[in-house]
């Protein structure tokens, strides 16, 4: 259904495109609007390749992870991009920033939420955002809280894939077709030139997702020719008239 609305909650300024990428240019290529909160510009821990550059500072840092995040999330159409600012490694967002982060679930009142696995032992900051994502959409759904606003629903909130599904408590259940979209992914990814080695590998987990789609879809009987995929990990019940 077209003219929805979706929220993605992104630890660091890169994970959106690597991990949801596909789903933001699709769901902005039905007509939905997808705003996208980067908590952090994975300045400490996320942008090595710019740290080796000789006279490196922590601002400039920054703002080449802003500018590529603002060039990724136009390459995908998003509706808007915000940024937190709240530093990473760890990243620790405060009272202030989980009343901001309910603000803006309630402006965007979104139809589903995406963000990170709820364990990574390689990566605290990627639990931490899921955590703080939970959190404030509970706060969001409270009648109590700034009464008068209007209140969050009940979105779904689904689980991107992690850098390395084994060890995260991962499980996908669903898998969604990026094909037609796969182009404006890929110039997304090259945005990303802070973490140029790992463009190659998220191209190679799309090929792989897409033959789990292709196998989950009816596989050599009929399967859809799905060439690139994402998959995901819903944390509540979904509501359905049929199966």
């Amino acid at each position: 259904m077209a003219g929805q609305s979706a929220l993605v909650v992104s630890a660091h300024a890169a994970d959106f495109v690597w991990r949801a990428g596909g789903a933001i240019a699709l769901h902005a290529a039905k007509g939905d609007a997808v705003t996208i909160v980067c908590l952090s510009f994975g300045e400490r821990g996320e942008s090595a390749k710019l740290w080796k550059q000789p006279g490196m500072t922590l601002d400039r840092v920054k703002d080449a992870r802003r500018k590529e995040a603002e060039a990724a999330a136009k390459a995908l159409n998003a509706h808007d991009i915000e940024f937190f600012d709240l530093g990473d490694y760890p990243l620790v967002a405060g009272p202030e920033a989980k009343e901001r982060l309910v603000d803006t679930m309630r402006r965007v009142q979104p139809s589903f939420l995406l963000s990170h696995s709820k364990a990574d032992p390689y990566n605290g900051d990627h639990p931490y955002a899921t955590q703080v994502t939970l959190e404030c959409r509970s706060t969001a759904q409270a009648w109590g809280h700034k009464p008068g606003e209007k209140v969050l629903g009940a979105p779904q909130l689904y689980l991107f894939e992690p850098h390395q599904t084994e060890q995260c408590d991962w499980r996908p259940d669903t898998i969604l077709d990026i094909t037609d979209v796969w182009e404006q992914k890929w110039a997304a990814i090259q945005c990303m030139e802070g973490q140029e080695h790992l463009w190659s590998y998220y191209t190679n987990v799309a090929a792989n997702r897409a033959n789990q789609f292709r196998r989950n879809s009816g596989g050599q009987a009929g399967g859809r020719p799905a060439k690139y995929a994402e998959a995901f990990q819903s944390i509540f019940p979904r509501t359905v008239d049929g199966l």
